[in-house]
């Protein structure tokens, strides 16, 4: 049975402000029983602002699924998982003050969320699979951007996966042929090709942006790990479904040839 208790009243505005405070600086701008967590933010009212954009494209009704939220940071979607009835909700992140402040966030709404300090490398440690797996504004922050969808679809994925990245460049999405000939590199220069832009040094002011990858790429590693496209309702997030990888994808490559 899932248990909801009532959101915390008993501190005053001040003392949420004061608590918010002693937490920051949050990216998540979060409303604490009007207390803003983030007020000054260059993005405004976000991640709420890009939540109205696709929370239509998520189950209204989530009782009885479990979903996993990677790189949870302030607890914004875990608490919106949460409010739609999820029986379970994993939050987790490899920054423990981003934990800290979703703790605090789940408090104050009272909503019971548990949360981990873990990597999207660390994923097969859990040692379970989630209903639904929320993985929004991490890929363009790791330096191995597949690896982590891959792991995700091995070890966490069972059936929905709600995906965000920033994107860069065309939003045209190039036809792609099966195969190609190796004298065939005219279509590396078409706009619509699937492109990853490697950031060296930062971007945005944030050295953590390392990959940024257009819209074509964006769809494209997403297929490649094993995930089917079943709505686009929002620019930079994707809902899918798991299925299975293309012959060699995958975290854990088999062997091939004559030693196999």
């Amino acid at each position: 049975m899932t248990l909801h208790f009532e959101p915390v009243t008993r501190l005053t505005p001040e003392e949420i402000r004061r608590r918010a405070a002693a937490l920051g600086p949050w990216f998540h701008n979060l409303d604490l029983h009007g207390v803003r967590t983030a007020p000054e933010h260059f993005l405004g009212d976000y991640p709420a602002v890009k939540w109205r954009h696709f929370a239509a494209a998520i189950p209204a009704d989530l009782t009885g699924r479990s979903v996993l939220d990677i790189g949870c940071n302030g607890g914004f979607y875990s608490i919106e998982m949460k409010r739609r009835g999820a029986a379970r909700v994993l939050g987790i992140d490899s920054d423990e003050a981003y934990l800290a402040q979703a703790r605090f966030a789940a408090e104050m709404t009272g909503e019971t969320i548990e949360f981990r300090h873990l990597s999207v490398y660390d994923l097969a440690f859990l040692g379970e699979r989630f209903d639904i797996v929320l993985f929004m504004g991490v890929l363009y922050h790791l330096r191995h951007p597949l690896l982590a969808l891959d792991l995700i679809h091995e070890h966490v994925a069972r059936d929905l996966l709600v995906f965000q990245s920033m994107q860069r460049g065309t939003a045209v999405v190039e036809p792609l042929r099966e195969d190609y000939n190796f004298e065939d590199t005219e279509p590396f220069d078409r706009p619509g090709w699937p492109r990853l832009h490697f950031v060296e040094r930062r971007y945005a002011h944030d050295q953590t942006n390392w990959w940024v990858p257009n819209r074509a790429c964006a769809e494209a590693m997403l297929r490649s790990s094993g995930f089917e496209i079943t709505a686009h309702p929002e620019q930079e997030v994707y809902v899918c479904r798991r299925v299975d990888t293309l012959e060699g994808a995958g975290a854990v490559y088999p062997m091939r040839g004559p030693k196999a």
